[in-house]
């Protein structure tokens, strides 16, 4: 079945934001077995709108169109929809009472407009928005089935995941499993999986590299349930066989939740000491519910001197070796471990660019996991810009912080 995407609104067709929407809704179809062949941005204008979308029910089963559902007067998608498909726009009492609540609940004052939320075509379905006061819309004319959102991609996504995968999927049913790995390069685990037995009908196998983790995505299509749990079972068992301890966790789960779960399970308490990725692992473990039980602090000592007063790291290391060290990594650890209260701390010290130091080239990166019997250093050099660098090298601190909690465990 083709599928088509249309993002709606000013600020995309200006450049004003990017349009990660498109990008996520891709893959997902993709996912989902649809081939996604069109993607189109259009401004806020009804008449170039009405173009787009007359267009695209001619040509594809499945139309995604995202944006301009909110309250004002520049949002147009629902009417012009409407008007396209010839239907009456009505307004919805029950929606309108939630909106009035969501307003009620969070204190604050409703303008008028926002009732113009509550409105849909006659004959179609809303689909709750549980991040916002604009519901989305479903449509099912003949063959085709048409899905209104939201722009704002808090908004978006879950709402695809929670209603809209479920009501363009017709018959099918499709299973999506994920195994996760660490330590594998993309290109050599690809060679991996293609001299392995995974030929099941209905089912493809893929890989999807982020920062330091390969995603390996198991898709599975067909109209019986339980043949394709079974058989989405026995492939991801031939992948466990194969790829042993290069397995960090399953079902797309990051790798930061995979260290805090293991942290969780052995009852240990993680710091941080970051230079050159400037807070970003503590970030990434931070975001996750309940971290504060198993992550103590993070420190980002960027400086000479914050190194030396907030880790204790000697003059004579950072005189003798360098900022941008194995020894400093080292030190920097250690230091987090001298409080006493934490089980195991990881560091990161390197050069993010534009310039470097010390003679040692932009990209070079050293990464520290210690405990208190153990502890393993990393050098890396990263190639790309800044913000590029700065990612990476945490993802891969994340990574080896894994690896060394899984083999100090086992």
């Amino acid at each position: 079945m083709i599928a088509e995407i249309i993002a709606v609104g000013t600020e995309i067709t200006l450049g004003s934001i990017v349009n990660t929407n498109a990008v996520y809704l891709s893959k997902r179809l993709s996912e989902m077995g649809f081939e996604v062949c069109y993607h189109t941005s259009v401004d806020d204008d009804k008449d170039r709108l009405s173009k787009v979308f007359a267009s695209s029910l001619e040509r594809s089963d499945i139309i995604i169109i995202t944006g301009g559902l909110g309250p004002t007067d520049d949002d147009l998608t629902k009417e012009t929809v409407a008007k396209v498909l010839g239907l009456e726009m009505v307004s919805d009492s029950s929606m309108e009472e939630q909106i009035k609540n969501i307003f009620t609940y969070s204190n604050r004052q409703m303008s008028s407009n926002n009732l113009k939320q509550a409105a849909k075509p006659f004959g179609t379905d809303f689909i709750p928005n549980s991040k916002g006061t604009a519901p989305g819309i479903f449509i099912k004319v003949s063959n085709k089935r048409i899905v209104l959102l939201p722009g704002p991609p808090r908004e978006m996504i879950p709402m695809f995941e929670d209603h809209v995968r479920d009501m363009i999927k017709g018959d099918l049913y499709i299973t999506i499993r994920s195994v996760n790995t660490i330590g594998v390069g993309e290109s050599t685990l690809e060679d991996i999986l293609r001299r392995m037995d995974l030929s099941l009908p209905g089912f493809s196998v893929n890989t999807y590299a982020s920062l330091g983790t390969v995603e390996i995505k198991i898709v599975g299509k067909g109209i019986n349930k339980d043949v394709l749990e079974r058989d989405s079972s026995i492939l991801i068992e031939r992948i466990k066989r194969k790829l042993g301890d290069s397995i960090y966790g399953f079902d797309n789960i990051s790798i930061e939740n995979a260290v805090l779960e293991m942290l969780e399970k052995n009852n240990l308490v993680l710091a941080t000491a970051e230079s050159v990725t400037g807070g970003e692992i503590a970030r990434r473990i931070t975001r996750i519910p309940g971290a504060s039980k198993f992550f103590k602090l993070g420190i980002v000592a960027y400086s000479e001197a914050a190194k030396i007063e907030e880790l204790n790291v000697s003059k004579e290391i950072l005189e003798k070796f360098g900022v941008v060290s194995p020894e400093t990594a080292k030190e920097m650890a250690r230091g987090l471990l001298l409080r006493g209260d934490v089980d195991i701390a990881v560091s990161t010290t390197g050069y993010a660019g534009p310039s470097s130091g010390e003679n040692k080239p932009v990209g070079l990166v050293y990464i520290c996991v210690m405990d208190k019997s153990r502890e393993e250093v990393l050098e890396r050099i990263f190639t790309g810009e800044r913000t590029a660098i700065q990612e990476r090298a945490a993802s891969l601190a994340l990574a080896q912080l894994y690896k060394f909690l899984n083999n100090s465990l086992t």
